[in-house]
């Protein structure tokens, strides 16, 4: 069995207007959640991120800038996520992504990650995130963004 990496890239997708794409898993009903994913061996942060969007969304990320937060965390995976990881692993350290796309962009999910997508306004897409570094991250999209805001 290949072992995921414990280093992922979170990738809060966005529009000028700072409405959030959330996805909700497949396996867990009600976890919403943005684009995520673990690096595979070799691969750089950036191209994780955008590997991760496609697969997750349909979006090519090469059309549009990525922005690297230059930010992580590092947080216990969940004991039910565990085996995908080598004996003795019980930590992830999370890099932090966003993409700003056009409002209106096609999303093709994965079913077999996710069961439905949804835009909502940052405060509401924060609220309704079931990982604190996800939802700490948009809530931090404004001071970012600010000059998108309007």
């Amino acid at each position: 069995m290949r072992y995921k990496q414990p280093v992922s890239a979170l990738v809060v997708i966005h529009t000028p207007k700072l409405d959030v794409l959330l996805l909700e898993r497949a396996k867990h009903p009600g976890y919403w959640q943005s684009v995520t994913g673990s690096a595979e061996l070799g691969e750089t942060l950036a191209d994780t991120a955008r590997r991760e969007v496609f697969e997750e969304t349909g979006i090519d990320a090469s059309r549009y800038t990525l922005d690297d937060w230059k930010r992580s965390s590092v947080w216990e995976i969940f004991l039910e996520w565990r085996f995908r990881y080598a004996p003795g692993v019980t930590h992830n350290e999370e890099h932090i992504f966003s993409l700003c796309v056009p409002d209106g962009i096609p999303i093709a999910i994965s079913p077999a990650e996710h069961r439905a997508f949804m835009w909502l306004p940052w405060r509401q897409a924060a609220e309704k995130c079931f990982s604190y570094t996800n939802r700490d991250t948009i809530l931090e999209l404004p001071h970012r963004f600010a000059h998108s805001t309007g």
